[in-house]
């Protein structure tokens, strides 16, 4: 068996469903980890038992024998073999599995809870309510899938987050260890030791002395708040369509680019977090497609007011920018289309442009129904200046973002005749509270374990909320890889470039062939296009002003 066998993107299974998938098939691990193939990092990790540490395929060190060898479905399940991590090829920092982007039953939906920190804030019992199951269940499932527990996988995920702090910040050994999620300093060093064969400190002190030797000591660790951040993503990633689109449907005042701030701009963002209010400021990657190492993960520099937020924030940025995607199992299945393969050498590596809140984009899309992208900024901004709540002065600079976008739930008890509402027609005002209402009160649930199939049949039900935004919300909101917007325009006019028909349902048909990537094959067709979404703008390109809270109802 070859290792693009092992490679290939699973199919999505129905809600739910508690089948685990094949075990791992040695022979195809083992040719994976002899040609170093990159493509497996993050969804297999194999250990030496001969050394005692568990690395990623592609790491450089010379091969063990193979007897020596053992494999994982995950980072966790190594861990809890008694493996500790490599530290030349840092297999925890690997990219996360493209399955549970992809997938939609029990166990990818629980991993999608994890890494939004579900377990460290309501423990495993939270994480089996969100899912409809009982802790043992998901003790089970999680087993199975992935030879962990929910425990284990929340322990690995909160070591990648304090090994990130050592050797980011200057915090004391004991922040570092509550802010990580730790109960008490005791658990921490126990379990920096087990995973990295090193105390806290030993690790900060390696990092540095790697630092010096590479002439890097005019850069040290950034004291918090602020956190400079590289979030690694699979090659190749198409950075203009990505963070142009991001750019063209940003909310002033809650969004912002920055065009001067770095080589090619950074994209501000304000975000609403567990414990307080966060922003970050995302900067394209040197080239929209390169595939070298050096331009395999993305700069982000955090500022959190509280730094127990920072693996959920990491998490909903990876979300937002799709890094955990496998682009080259997508590329792959896109370019056996003719009409779309011209596509794809032009543009490889297409993601879709995400949120790190679904509830605020679901009512960002509500809003844009049936008018330009410029104009549903200009009513987002509205909207936040009158209903959202401002940044601490601590989280701001210069022409960046100044406020959250407001809350469901704020929304859904504003009056109708409230006059910060901006200007738009009334059932445009009367969907959005109507939205809002089901969000605030969990009839339509948008967190990262939803099932997008339930979300459909929960959206259908709302009053003026229709297929365009049923698909955009699943889309954008919920990073659902087959989301088709079938009748948005821009969707079409960029098919009708390229031969493909124009009309909804004709299009619709004819996108059946591109499953499970229709979502992938929607971005695609967005960066080919025209439109402002193609691409980043200008360097001389300037954001709409600010609108003050006082300014929302001004013509």
């Amino acid at each position: 068996m070859t290792p693009d066998r092992v490679s290939a993107p699973p199919s999505p299974r129905p809600a739910g469903s508690a089948t685990a998938p094949p075990p791992l098939d040695h022979d195809a691990c083992l040719q994976a980890v002899r040609s170093r193939d990159a493509r497996f990092d993050g969804r297999l990790y194999f250990g030496v038992t001969s050394t005692g540490i568990y690395c990623r395929p592609s790491c450089p060190a010379p091969p063990a024998k193979p007897e020596h060898l053992t494999f994982h479905p995950s980072a966790a399940a190594a861990q809890q073999a008694g493996f500790r991590a490599c530290r030349r090829c840092r297999p925890e920092a690997s990219p996360g599995s493209p399955e549970w982007s992809v997938r939609e039953d029990a166990a990818a939906r629980a991993m999608r809870l994890i890494g939004d920190g579900v377990v460290d804030r309501d423990g495993v019992r939270g994480l089996a309510a969100a899912l409809g199951y009982s802790p043992r269940q998901v003790e089970r499932l999680l087993v199975a899938e992935l030879g962990a527990g929910p425990l284990a996988l929340a322990r690995a995920r909160r070591a990648d987050t304090a090994r990130t702090l050592l050797e980011a910040t200057t915090m004391s050994v004991t922040d570092v260890a509550f802010a990580a999620g730790f109960s008490s300093v005791r658990s921490f060093n126990a379990t920096i030791r087990a995973v990295f064969a090193a105390s806290p400190t030993g690790l900060r002190r390696a990092v540095r002395r790697a630092r010096a030797r590479a002439g890097d000591g005019a850069h040290p660790p950034a004291p918090a708040p602020e956190l400079t951040l590289h979030l690694a993503h699979r090659t190749p990633l198409h950075g203009d369509s990505l963070f142009g689109h991001l750019i063209a449907t940003a909310v002033p005042g809650v969004d912002a680019w920055l065009p001067d701030d770095g080589p090619r701009g950074a994209l501000h963002r304000a975000l609403r977090l567990p414990h307080g209010p966060g922003v970050v400021a995302l900067a394209p990657p040197a080239g929209s497609s390169a595939s070298s190492a050096s331009s395999d993960t993305v700069a982000a520099r955090l500022r959190l007011t509280d730094l127990r937020d920072l693996p959920t924030a990491v998490q909903r940025c990876r979300r937002m920018l799709d890094l955990d995607a496998d682009p080259a199992a997508v590329d792959a299945a896109l370019a056996a289309d003719p009409a779309l393969a011209p596509l794809v050498a032009r543009h490889p590596g297409v993601r879709l442009p995400g949120a790190p809140d679904a509830d605020e984009q679901a009512i960002r899309t509500v809003l844009g129904q049936q008018i330009s992208t410029a104009a549903a900024a200009t009513l987002g901004a509205r909207l936040a200046a009158g209903f959202g709540e401002d940044l601490p002065e601590s989280l701001r600079v210069p022409d960046g973002p100044v406020r959250l976008f407001p809350t469901a739930e704020t929304l859904a008890t504003a009056d109708a005749d409230d006059p910060r509402w901006p200007g738009m027609p009334g059932s445009r005002r009367a969907t959005i509270r109507g939205l809002a209402a089901a969000l605030a009160s969990g009839a339509v649930s948008l967190d990262a374990g939803a099932s997008w199939s339930r979300v459909r049949d929960e959206l259908a039900g709302l009053r003026g909320v229709g297929p365009w935004s049923t698909e955009m919300i699943c889309l954008r909101g919920l990073g659902d890889p087959d989301a088709f917007p079938a009748t948005d325009l821009g969707t079409r006019h960029a098919a009708e470039a390229v031969g493909l028909p124009a009309a909804p349902r004709a299009l619709a048909e004819r996108a059946a062939a591109w499953r499970p990537w229709r979502g992938y094959a929607a971005a695609l067709l967005w960066a080919s296009s025209d439109h402002s979404v193609a691409r980043i703008p200008a360097a001389d390109h300037r954001p709409p002003p600010v609108p003050h809270p006082e300014e929302e109802n001004t013509p």
